[in-house]
């Protein structure tokens, strides 16, 4: 039997797997974009989850025995989250200093937002103490309403940069600031302490997988191509 190499079926074969080798790597090469140009999902959940998990215990470690912590213990847990704070502005603006027009805008505006809702959050709660609210009012309201802050900015978050793992988290973290304020002082230093700031550690770990293989993938392709 005569064989035909050429034959128009073959050909239309090959421009086929021609085609969608060219749409797997204009993907791979959008993913690195976004990885290289967007913040590192790690490294915020990691700063977050750090500072609530060591600010939280120190909180409620010093809560014992006692009807408040002390306040050496509120100067530790409020030097924690302006770290926090700070890296997260820190980091989410210097990702998107080298690229131009929506990317920069959106990065600089994300950035700026959490400054800008941790300043107004503690103007909220200097406006309590002056109305006289008492010290479980100020413990609770203190500890539910920065919950709600960073829930509420990562939601944002998630919008800005198209991120579902973002938008779980933030979801998660509002569910956080309605537990702990539901279990009352001092046990809602340990919901924030493992609830919240055991989230934010678990979603880093989640998204290293995720990246790991992602770039598993990628290098399977390289070398199949």
């Amino acid at each position: 039997m005569t064989e035909h190499p050429d034959r128009p079926g073959d050909a239309n074969d090959d421009a086929g797997l021609a085609a969608a080798d060219s749409l797997r790597l204009i993907r791979e090469q959008q993913d690195r974009a976004r990885a290289a140009l967007g913040p590192d999902g790690r490294a915020l959940y990691g700063a977050w989850g750090v500072a609530w998990l060591a600010g939280y215990l120190v909180l409620w470690f010093s809560a014992q025995g006692r009807e408040q912590p002390e306040a050496w213990a509120y100067w530790v847990f409020a030097g924690a989250l302006a770290a926090a704070v700070v890296f997260t502005m820190v980091h989410t603006m210097s990702r998107t200093s080298g690229t131009r027009g929506v990317s920069a805008r959106t990065g600089a505006m994300y950035g700026w937002a959490w400054m800008l809702g941790f300043l107004t959050f503690s103007a909220f709660l200097g406006g309590l103490a002056r109305a006289g609210a008492d010290g479980e009012l100020m413990g609770l309201a203190s500890n539910g309403g920065a919950c709600l802050v960073v829930g509420l900015l990562y939601l944002g978050g998630a919008v800005a940069f198209d991120d579902r793992s973002l938008f779980v988290l933030g979801g998660w973290i509002l569910l956080v600031a309605a537990a702990a304020t539901l279990a009352g002082l001092p046990l809602t230093y340990l919901v924030m302490a493992f609830a919240g700031g055991g989230g934010f550690l678990v979603m880093a770990l989640v998204e290293h997988l995720r990246i790991v293989r992602r770039r598993r993938r990628a290098g399977e392709g390289a070398g199949r191509g």
